[in-house]
């Protein structure tokens, strides 16, 4: 039995996210390295966390994700609960109740339900399309109207809404990245797809002018005019890109960047750790941190075309999409091509939640991926 778990093991899989975790703890140790009020031995933590999300990936990967397919929307409920205590226990970080906190403040831990909610949704989703034949995954029929789209929309809807409203625009970004990737495996008929266009358009100055915070808002016309208030809100942006740029073709060497050695770059170990690594490893290091991400959303594509059944399949979209969603923000924030968000940068960035979050989604891929071996 070893023998054939170790044969069914995607290696090529694991592999690629061991690499990208490694390299993701090397590039904290140097981002921290400089004193910080005491952040300069996170990198510690950060191993701690990928452990604890190894096992939490592992447990992932061992259980039949059948069995998450049945309990699909018990566990969705389960997250959506989640969500609404944070609006009653939540902890208040920089202006957003994002975190509830175990045991205490000084002794126990904080955990961030939202991150949890993306894997949730990529089951409950899954879940959705596994059981309703209008959406069947592949060719075949006349296209599906909006109608059909509105239970899971609704799945989508909800936890989207309560995230925003903490607020935390990024990770409603990355809850509806994964919506829309999984919801792109059933047909729409493009009158369907023309109208849902002329939908958003129509909403967008709602949106502006009653959803969206001033900081939000302010991200966004910074993103317009990068030369506009480069000691305020384009401070991010601004430095991020001076940081890139001085990396050159092969970089200013491990630990040697002066952006961040100087304290130029702000949240350089959550939201901004990709700057730091391509002012150290320059373009040649950006191109293979690149690929490796590149890689693991192909990969995980192909695990979800060899599923055997439809919720495998939809649930390895959902996940891939939430790494490559992820990856996509957060590079394109930091060089420029997006406003900034807030969001993270998979197994590079530091955090307890983030990180298992990801790791779980992978274990869940790689059970996707083995048991298309022993499917019955």
């Amino acid at each position: 039995m070893p023998g054939r778990v170790r044969d069914n093991v995607d290696w090529p899989l694991l592999i690629v996210v061991l690499l990208i975790a490694v390299v993701g703890v090397v590039n904290l140790y140097s981002a921290t390295s400089v004193a910080r009020g005491g952040r300069a031995d996170l990198y510690v933590t950060q191993i701690y966390w990928l452990v604890a999300g190894g096992i939490a990936a592992t447990l992932a990967a061992t259980i039949d994700y059948r069995h998450f397919e049945r309990l699909g929307y018990v566990i969705y409920g389960g997250g959506i609960l989640l969500l609404l205590l944070v609006f009653i226990l939540g902890r208040d970080i920089h202006g957003a109740a994002r975190w509830i906190d175990i045991g205490g403040k000084d002794r126990g831990f904080r955990f961030q339900p939202s991150e949890f909610m993306k894997i949730i949704l990529a089951i409950s989703l899954a879940k959705y399309l596994h059981d309703d034949p209008k959406l069947a995954v592949g060719p075949g029929g006349g296209g599906r109207t909006l109608k059909d789209f509105i239970v899971p929309s609704i799945l989508a809807g909800i936890p989207f809404a309560l995230v925003a409203k903490q607020p935390d625009l990024g990770t409603s970004l990355i809850l509806a990245g994964i919506f829309i990737s999984v919801m792109a495996m059933g047909k729409i008929r493009w009158q369907s797809l023309a109208t849902l266009v002329v939908s958003i358009a129509v909403a967008a100055p709602v949106l502006w002018n009653y959803v969206l915070k001033d900081y939000q808002k302010q991200r966004v016309i910074s993103f317009i005019n990068p030369e506009l208030d480069i000691r305020g809100a384009n401070w991010h942006s601004h430095h991020a890109k001076i940081a890139i740029g001085n990396g050159g073709f092969s970089g200013m060497g491990y630990m040697k960047g002066t952006q961040n050695h100087y304290l130029f770059i702000p949240e350089q170990h959550t939201d901004f750790p990709f700057p730091v690594f391509a002012e150290e490893w320059g373009f040649l290091g950006c191109i293979v941190l690149v690929v490796l991400y590149s890689f693991l959303v192909l990969w995980g594509i192909r695990i979800a075309s060899q599923a055997k059944d439809r919720f495998g399949a939809a649930l390895a979209i959902g996940v891939t999409a939430m790494i490559f969603w992820h990856a996509f923000f957060n590079i394109g924030m930091v060089t420029g091509v997006l406003p900034v968000v807030g969001v993270t940068l998979p197994l590079f960035s530091y955090g307890g939640s983030s990180v298992t979050t990801i790791l779980i989604g992978i274990g869940l891929l790689m059970n996707v991926s083995m048991r298309r071996y022993s499917f019955g």
